[in-house]
């Protein structure tokens, strides 16, 4: 089984329409985005809103695993699993680069 399909987190259906709100005003963004690029806008207006784009996701990325942090992690190691301790290593890194 491939690293994506191993494991499930189990959401909300309220806690999925707050991730996947934030996912179509992301897209709402980057079409707004290609339409300034296909109007010829000014760079410096694209850029704030790529900028603006990239903290978009940055904050949903934060929320996920502030979620997965008190959700997944911990009952992982309540279970027993010190292993969850080398994906999060992993995840950190991730965000790093």
């Amino acid at each position: 089984m491939s690293e994506l399909n191993k494991k499930k987190t189990i959401r909300s259906e309220d806690e999925k329409k707050k991730i996947i709100n934030r996912l179509n005003r992301i897209k709402g963004q980057i079409t707004g985005i290609e339409k300034m690029v296909n109007d010829d806008t000014y760079c410096n207006d694209i850029l704030i809103q790529v900028v603006a784009v990239e903290k978009s996701m940055k904050s949903l990325a934060n929320s996920i695993l502030q979620n997965h942090l008190y959700r997944c992690v911990a009952e992982d190691l309540e279970k027993g699993n010190i292993e969850v301790i080398d994906e999060l290593i992993s995840l950190f890194k991730r965000f790093n680069n």
